[in-house]
């Protein structure tokens, strides 16, 4: 590989990343327009190509990916949250805690480090994860190892129960308008998206570009003021850049370790679930939800893969989407902390 000119290189990653792509989106597999280029990225990798991905296009991807959280948040989020907002606190720690106990555990009785332990359980949107995991130290391509193989467990755990709870099962393909009409909310978005990003460089502010658009973009959106325009194939190449930034720099050093610590991070993946499930179950008991609803809104899996799971069955895609954007904003917020705290207590040396 790494004798083919640049120009050969460049294009065989992004044909066989459409193909592979979009070949994965047709079965329904869990982010296939980020999986699919990442999956082309880490084989071109393996193989000795010499491209890469200049990190300010990695930088750009992030604001985009804020804009695209911010859109998740309806208005009627805050109503939803507030109505049970002691019970709702409370499944969102027992969450959090045990993400960390997850990633604290991964840490101390495998080989990955504890950033890359910390970022790579947090049950967050895996993209988000993947995107901000680099700047506090964590090593992304085995972030992204680990969150997206929780993502593939976890949808499919959901997508089961979705099925088992409906007579004739959900579908999971939404149909997508990839070339809608753009007006001036589109131009409004990019200069939100572009100056989040120069901000959270300039001001130093640890995973700005992502978070600064997102706050903004979810502040104008919830508030009814102004809504952001993302189109999917913005989105898709954001996508795509992320899945050839991660996917570019794995080693064969890497891979080993991933696999290495497999099933350590299966069994932390597997406890993750089954606590989040009995959340569910307690759900059900303590408020007027359905076990689908409860379940989707407790899952530690991917925000936009349970959210394509709520809106083709028949559960309350409110109350879901409500419990997991605040499960994801926190994520955003407590992760550097949480993987700090694992580096500095979880290493097996430590007295």
């Amino acid at each position: 590989m790494k004798h083919f000119p640049p120009i050969a290189q460049w294009a065989t990653l992004l044909l066989c990343s459409l193909a592979l792509g979009f070949s994965l989106q047709h079965i329904n597999f869990p982010a296939a327009l980020l999986m699919g280029p990442m999956l082309v990225g880490v084989v071109m990798a393996l193989c000795g190509t010499t491209i890469s991905i200049d990190p300010r296009v990695f930088i750009g991807c992030q604001s985009i990916l804020g804009c695209m959280i911010a859109l998740t948040l309806l208005p009627g989020i805050l109503t939803v949250l507030l109505a049970d907002w002691l019970l709702v606190l409370l499944v969102l720690m027992m969450t959090l805690l045990a993400s960390g106990l997850s990633g604290w555990l991964l840490v101390r009785f495998s080989s990955l480090p504890g950033p890359t332990g910390a970022w790579g359980s947090s049950p967050g949107g895996a993209s988000a994860m993947v995107a901000m995991a680099g700047e506090f130290g964590a090593d992304v391509r085995l972030v992204a190892f680990m969150q997206y193989l929780r993502v593939l467990f976890v949808a499919a755990a959901a997508a089961t129960v979705a099925h088992l709870s409906m007579e004739n099962g959900v579908g999971l393909t939404p149909e997508v308008e990839w070339f809608p009409s753009l007006d001036a909310r589109f131009a409004a978005t990019l200069v939100i998206a572009f100056a989040g990003a120069w901000l959270g460089k300039r001001l130093h502010i640890p995973a700005g570009a992502l978070l600064i658009p997102m706050l903004v973009g979810a502040g104008l959106h919830v508030s009814g003021i102004f809504s952001m325009q993302v189109p999917e194939w913005l989105l898709a190449l954001a996508y795509a850049f992320i899945g050839w930034s991660v996917g570019l720099r794995f080693t064969p050093a890497i891979v080993l370790l991933a696999l290495k610590t497999l099933p350590q991070m299966v069994a932390s993946i597997i406890g993750l679930i089954l606590l989040c499930g009995f959340m569910a179950w307690l759900l059900t008991l303590l408020l007027p939800v359905d076990l689908l609803t409860a379940y989707l809104a407790t899952s530690p899996g991917g925000l936009d893969t349970v959210a394509i799971i709520a809106a083709g069955s028949h559960a309350d895609i409110g109350f879901v989407m409500a419990m997991q954007s605040l499960r994801l904003f926190s994520i955003l917020l407590l992760g550097p902390a949480m993987a700090r705290f694992i580096s500095h207590h979880a290493a097996p040396n430590v007295s």
